[in-house]
């Protein structure tokens, strides 16, 4: 097999109608899961961010009690994460449900 039957089987079109009609619908899905989960990660994201940022402040104003901010900074960002997760999980839905 030649380079340029190769080029040419590569650079062909196919035609319309041999196209599968789910092919559309198939894209459409993955685009629709990719883009919520990309959404759906903005939110823990910028939580997380905001709850690490306001423990640290608290733990420079009040260094005594950064045992406790610590923990309960853990605690938020576990929860945090878990939005994110669900996130996933409807994208995987809307993808192959």
């Amino acid at each position: 097999m030649s380079l340029q039957s190769v080029a040419i089987d590569v650079l062909a079109q196919a035609d319309p109608e041999v196209l599968d009609p789910k092919q559309g619908q198939n894209e459409a899905a993955a685009s629709g899961a990719g883009l919520a989960y990309g959404l759906a990660a903005i939110g823990p994201a910028l939580g997380i961010g905001y709850i690490v940022g306001q423990a640290i402040q608290a733990m420079a104003r009040q260094p005594e009690s950064a045992s406790q901010v610590q923990t309960t900074m853990f605690l938020g960002i576990a929860f945090t994460e878990a939005l994110a997760l669900i996130g996933f999980v409807i994208a995987i839905l809307l993808k192959f449900v």
